[in-house]
């Protein structure tokens, strides 16, 4: 019979009872640290972040962290990668986490009601080392009804999100720094040779030893890039490379020298082809530090606002801008801005056979009923021809058409963002102010980038509100972010602002060797017209879906409260590894956000085994490493 304490008392046995405390002590203890192996948080912290007493000051728990992560350059990558391929083009896996790698597991609070156990997955078939969950979904792909116009090229997301990882390439290296990468990449981080030979004699791209090297050649540059882009300012000087002319888009841009070499002139290009049997092109482009994106003029909009380029430029793009009654040329006269140009360098400019005249005169009679205007048309020293068109930016010519054909848009499209939003034949509207006054061209760059934008509201505040946004900015950048030793910023190239706002962040960082890729959520206030008036470059995106871009692509992504809006929609873990999935291996996230969300994304990263520390407080800076789940 048990002995209870108060007999234990009466006879003075005081060593039974200290020694029965001390078990009950290391018991407890036993249990409540047993799964602290699984997260550098508990659940109960997490419980407590999110239901903080309304009777108590709060102050947030430290992130466990390790030490700060040395420079990129001493980071080494595995010697051997594992991977197992299949014959489905599809490289999603089974996508459910119900893999056996102990490692990657973790305690996490999903919606703070329950537990969840991550395990992570590589990818699985012939395209997952390079893996575009939207655009490699085969089995989404092989139910549409027709491929006539690209569908095949377009978004098709699975569902649910595959939370796979893409394996690393054989060999994978940390990238060379830029200027250098503009001119050569190691092969190894992007093994597609088949560019290489279609293009041999084009001077696209040359394999060299272990390098992809990249002369600035091109189908139409053939006295090389440089000699062209000067040849279509001398052609019309009006363009004004880096002045007047600071915003271009590159369509079917290839491996994005055109683009790449602009920025000596001070010109942004946002460059984009399709995923196609050119292998990698974009991913090229991405690889060498130069803006580039994967998309296609099918079926939908691009995800561009109204009147953002100042050129537009198409040098054998391989586009039928006349198809399904000109939908295609009528999509690049939404986007372009009114006053801007459209440079054609293309075989029916200045080739005579039948094909190509009957190309030209289908053009010629498509942009007189535009009213875009002929303004240059001529031939290097090499033969090669192009056209220059111009857009109208004035209402004269829409008026004096006899035939309104083809129509104006509704005008409550314009109110819309361009989100899987249909292609449509008409003609959008010059923008005017709340006045009926038409908007002007954006002052002279680099003036642009800090003046009032010419679309931003005329709400009484809304100029002193966007001064302070870039005030804020450049503060929090210059004196925070930048100062922030977590971060090798010697290593960064490819930024992208995952929720931009006005593009302050951006702004700040235009001075340095840096581009932006500036993301407006499509539920969110839309800003991205502002963006381009300011002479920055973006794109609309929904991330409860996955980006169009190749794994590994970005250096650093950078957010500020956008994920407790997002959460309400979709699963931060599926976030957390398309976050993975683009950020290149000693790649960074710098997010500012609620110290909830700032807890669940370290915890879901530590799953991921990215280093994680908590710098000032209140911004989470996470480093990706070499780790893939073996």
């Amino acid at each position: 019979m048990a002995l209870s304490v108060q007999n234990l008392i009466k006879e003075k046995k005081f060593f039974f009872i200290f020694a029965f405390f001390v078990l009950l002590i290391c018991t407890t203890f036993l249990l409540y640290t047993n799964d602290t192996r699984f997260s550098s948080l508990s659940f109960s912290d997490l419980q407590k972040q999110s239901n903080p007493s309304s009777s108590q000051s709060f102050s947030p728990p430290p992130i466990a962290i390790p030490s700060p992560p040395p420079p990129l350059a001493t980071v080494s990558p595995p010697t051997t990668v594992t991977t197992t391929a299949d014959s489905n083009d599809d490289a999603s896996g089974n996508g459910n986490g119900n893999g056996n790698d102990e490692d990657s597991s973790v305690l996490v609070g999903g919606d703070l009601g329950g537990i969840e156990k991550i395990q992570w997955e590589l990818c699985k078939g012939t395209v997952a080392v390079d893996y575009i969950p939207c655009l490699d979904n085969s089995n989404g792909i092989k139910e549409l009804q027709s491929r006539r116009h690209m569908e095949h090229r377009e978004r098709h997301c699975p569902k649910p999100n595959p939370r796979c990882l893409p394996p690393l390439p054989k060999g994978y290296k940390v990238p060379l720094l830029w200027p250098k990468s503009r001119d050569m990449i190691w092969y190894d981080n992007v093994p597609h040779p088949k560019l290489v030979e279609y293009k041999k004699d084009q001077n696209w791209v040359r394999k060299e030893g272990d390098f992809l090297v990249f002369p600035g050649g091109g189908t139409q540059f053939k006295d090389g890039v440089t000699n062209y882009i000067n040849f279509i300012e001398k052609t019309l000087p009006i363009i004004q490379w880096g002045r007047r002319t600071r915003v271009v888009l590159d369509v079917g841009c290839g491996v994005a020298s055109f683009g790449g070499y602009l920025l000596d002139k001070n010109v942004i290009t946002m460059s984009f082809a399709p995923k196609d049997e050119h292998e990698a092109q974009i991913q090229f482009a991405l690889e060498r530090g130069i803006p580039a994106t994967l998309s296609v003029i099918g079926t939908k909009k691009l995800t561009y606002p109204d009147n953002a380029f100042d050129l537009i430029h198409c040098a054998r793009c391989r586009v039928h801008w006349d198809a399904d009654g000109g939908k295609p040329l009528m999509e690049l006269n939404r986007i372009l801005r009114p006053g801007g140009f459209f440079v054609w360098s293309a075989t029916p400019v200045y080739r005579d056979d039948e094909r190509d005249r009957n190309v030209w005169n289908s053009m010629v009679a498509l942009t007189n009923s535009m009213c875009w205007k002929n303004v240059a048309k001529t031939m290097d020293s090499s033969g090669i021809g192009l056209v220059i068109y111009q857009k109208p930016d004035s209402s004269s010519c829409y008026d004096n058409r006899k035939e309104q054909d083809p129509p104006f848009c509704d005008q409550n499209d314009s109110q819309n963002v361009p989100w899987y939003a249909p292609l449509t034949r008409c003609l959008s509207r010059l923008p005017v102010d709340t006045k009926g006054n038409l908007i002007s061209w954006p002052a002279r760059w680099p003036y642009r980038l800090n003046s009032l934008p010419p679309r931003l509201s005329t709400e009484p505040d809304s100029g002193d509100t966007f001064y302070e946004d870039t005030r804020h900015w450049s503060v929090l950048v210059s004196d925070v972010y930048l100062n922030a030793d977590a971060i090798n910023w010697s290593s960064v190239r490819n930024i992208m602002d995952m929720n931009a706002g006005y593009g302050g962040f951006a702004a700040a960082l235009v001075d340095l060797p840096y581009w932006v890729m500036n993301v407006i959520p499509f539920d969110t206030e839309d800003t991205l017209s502002i963006i381009f008036d300011r002479g920055l470059i973006g794109i609309y995106h929904d991330w409860c879906e996955s980006l169009s871009t190749y794994p590994r692509t970005y250096d650093v992504l950078h957010s500020s409260f956008l994920f407790k809006t997002l959460t309400q929609r979709c699963d931060l873990i599926d976030v957390a590894a398309e976050m993975d999935r683009i950020v290149r291996p000693g790649g960074y996230v710098l997010i500012q956000d609620t110290m909830e969300m700032i807890h669940k994304l370290s915890s879901i990263l530590g799953s991921l085994h990215w280093s994680t520390s908590l710098y000032q407080k209140q911004f989470l800076i996470g480093r990706k490493g070499f780790w893939r789940p073996g």
